[in-house]
């Protein structure tokens, strides 16, 4: 299967390639474009084909499992309340005729379901970190190379941190509510240097689906 994901991803950035020669002020404004186009700040150097293909994998194979689960959760959800059913529906109605540049920022309601589908269901199981030098976490010493492994699934329930946590409530990412949330309470991506290269991909992805 390996194979034929990276025969078709081969194909299509040969064709992109040809497509950029003949046509360069004519390109889709999409990631494989900008892929093509990036360089090494420090050596100018481009982007080999296998980093190219590589990261276009990781792109198609990781991206849609993680969508796919929070669109059914977010689906579940909502059908379990219809008051945030009847407010998404009737912020779609509301702004799907104006911009489409803007539409994603002006979905607020559904960007909170999304964050709140995320939060009660996040998409990753776990995320490691190895300890770059001593701490201590709750009492126990941290020596440097420890990994530290973070379930998000807990975190984001934990009852030191939300109120309600196992209650669906995408109020808490609205407004002030929002801002008052801490940053590290809240990681369906991660968190830092190595957060997920697909996280504004996946949002934008979830609010179009």
């Amino acid at each position: 299967m390996l194979c034929v994901f990276q025969s078709a991803i081969d194909a299509i950035i040969s064709a992109r390639r040809e497509r950029i020669a003949s046509d360069p002020n004519n390109m889709p404004r999409d990631i494989l474009t900008f892929l093509l186009k990036a360089t090494d700040p420090e050596t100018g150097a481009p982007l080999s084909g296998s980093e190219i293909r590589a990261n276009i994998l990781t792109f198609i194979a990781a991206g849609q499992e993680t969508t796919a689960n929070c669109i059914t959760w977010a689906l579940f959800l909502l059908s379990q309340s219809s008051q945030w059913r009847e407010r998404v529906q009737a912020e779609a109605d509301r702004e799907f005729g104006g911009a489409t540049d803007t539409l994603a920022d002006r979905l607020v309601e559904t960007n909170a379901v999304i964050d709140e589908t995320n939060r009660l269901y996040p998409p990753i199981a776990a995320i490691s970190r190895a300890a770059i030098g001593p701490d201590e976490l709750a009492g126990e010493a941290i020596k440097p190379g420890t990994m530290i492994v973070i379930a998000p699934y807990v975190l984001h329930r934990h009852r030191a941190l939300w109120t309600m946590p196992n209650s669906f409530d995408p109020n808490r990412f609205l407004g002030d509510a929002r801002n008052a949330i801490d940053r590290y309470s809240y990681l369906p991506f991660g968190v830092g240097p190595r957060i997920c290269i697909g996280a504004a991909f996946a949002i934008r992805k979830l609010q179009f689906l």
